[in-house]
């Protein structure tokens, strides 16, 4: 699913206007028809429905959702905030409209003064402000807001929870936002859903097709993507008959040290059960016993130290390879790993302490091949690239950050991002916060080493594997619930998760 710029939308909104084609009111009316299938499939005739309408379009959404409401036996008060600048005519038209039933009231908000009290047992529709808003808000419409936050009631923000930009938004946020528990986001998401700092705005999103025209929606480019299973589905290949071992290649990791051995096993058993053919664990020396006791399928290279990693050398026979996991930051570690990156040629993936000792220096970034992949959670990515301010700020950096170096950032977290070097964005759709748990990430770098091992372009090795990982942990969540999630749990689902894609 692409995800658009607010612009973009409303040029597609255009073109489905002209080329269906279709008057701008029945394209409300579908809109609004779709918010209004949702509504009666989640609440009951028995509440009250507040919905406050601004004066654009998106309030003649909510005009048109009170209409369809009271038709089938919903109690609503509409409240219409009206400025010195007119209602857009779809608005005026469904305003009109609904006066005409004469079942529902209409209350204009035109001062603080008229601002209704809003029992804490009433469902708020917010349909004030759309994604169009570009400035922050003030005034009247500010203590709207604020009177909708201070209700306790339960909001359901329409298209996108009013005061919040589509795109970038101050960071913190001290303007009046509506924090809304569910929002519907009509047909596609927005961009800053994406980012932790406005989760306490958007709750739960859902995106409600509204039919725009398939032709615009192909035609128009964007950098970014919200992954579905259709589109891993058909990424990943199926096996042949006579395939064997050496068809799925031989993986490396170079992973462990004194303390951290569950990091390599974990990496190193993922990355099995994702499918390569021949995993080799290189290890300190003290991890060997470990490693063929927890992994026995894995083949294990020991180092020459007993407590931590000083050399990774003999490479070639590898089709891929992992470094960093539990990896520990030991000079000569650090030394190994320079040493190593000089000269590899090999599929890369690279987390954990190999990011840690590569952000110690301005220099060892350098030192990445061209094609690798990296896989930060935002600390590690800040300490790589510096501080962002928000998940916007960070995200605009890694799009310059892995077009510069020709790499692939994977920067973990809710709605993981896939970040390409051409500058592409593929946010993941994956996943449950069960996950935020030790080993997680290690797994994830094991599961997609295997699938460049098996010969998955870096681009998709990184799409596939980040929803895997994702979908393994979901799968882990219906047996065990979030809180009881550990790593081996998301390894263990794995072989269900690519089922359920097959």
């Amino acid at each position: 699913m692409k995800v658009f710029s607010a612009q973009q939308v409303r040029e597609i909104d255009r073109y489905t206007i002209e080329h269906e084609p279709i008057l701008s009111i029945d394209l409300m009316e579908r809109a609004a028809n779709a918010i209004f299938c949702w509504i009666v499939n989640s609440y009951s005739s028995a509440n009250w429905f507040y919905i406050f309408a601004g004066p654009g379009n998106n309030g003649g959404d909510g005009v048109a959702l009170a209409r369809m409401l009271v038709e089938v036996g919903y109690n609503v008060k509409v409240f219409v905030f009206k400025t010195d600048i007119a209602f857009s005519s779809d608005l005026a038209v469904n305003i009109q409209r609904l006066q005409k039933q004469a079942i529902a009231s209409i209350v204009n908000i035109s001062s603080i003064d008229t601002i209704p009290i809003i029992p804490s047992n009433v469902i708020i529709v917010d349909a004030l402000f759309g994604s169009g808003l570009s400035r922050l808000l003030e005034g009247v419409s500010k203590s709207i807001v604020d009177q909708i936050n201070n209700s306790n009631a339960q909001v359901v923000s329409i298209d996108i929870p009013s005061g919040l930009f589509a795109n970038e938004n101050p960071v913190p946020n001290s303007s009046s936002v509506v924090k809304a528990n569910f929002t519907l986001s009509l047909q596609f998401p927005k961009l800053s859903f994406f980012f932790t700092e406005n989760s306490c705005f958007v709750g739960q999103w859902i995106v409600l097709p509204i039919g725009l025209h398939a032709k615009a929606i192909k035609e128009t480019p964007t950098p970014y993507q919200f992954l579905n299973e259709e589109f891993v589905s058909n990424l990943v290949r199926k096996r042949l008959t006579f395939d064997h071992k050496g068809s799925y290649g031989h993986c490396l990791v170079v992973a462990g040290s004194y303390g951290m051995f569950g990091a390599a096993t974990l990496s190193s058993k993922a990355c099995l059960k994702a499918g390569a053919g021949l995993v080799t664990a290189h290890i300190p020396r003290i991890g060997y016993s470990i490693m063929q006791h927890s992994v026995p399928e894995v083949m294990v290279s020991v180092d020459e130290n007993d407590w931590f990693l000083s050399s990774v050398s003999n490479v070639s026979k590898y089709s891929a390879i992992a470094i960093g996991p539990g990896l520990g930051t030991e000079e000569r570690t650090e030394a190994a790993l320079i040493a190593f990156l000089k000269n590899n040629t090999k599929p890369l993936v690279i987390d954990a302490d190999a990011l840690n000792i590569i952000a110690s220096n301005k220099e060892y970034i350098n030192y990445v091949s061209k094609g690798a992949i990296i896989t930060p959670h935002p600390g590690e990515f800040d300490r790589l690239f510096g501080n962002s301010k928000s998940g916007y700020e960070r995200l605009s950096m890694a799009i310059e950050m892995a077009q510069k170096f020709e790499i692939v950032i994977v920067l973990k977290g809710a709605f993981t991002q896939i970040v390409t070097p051409a500058g592409n964005v593929y946010f993941n759709c994956t996943g449950n916060p069960g996950m935020a748990t030790g080993g997680s990430g290690d797994v994830l770098t094991g599961i997609i080493v295997s699938l460049l091992g098996q010969g998955y372009s870096n681009v998709n090795a990184a799409i596939i594997g980040v929803y895997l990982h994702g979908l393994a942990g979901n799968i882990a969540k219906k047996e065990m619930g979030e809180e009881a999630i550990i790593a081996s749990d998301i390894i263990k689902s794995l072989g269900a998760a690519f089922s359920s894609i097959h």
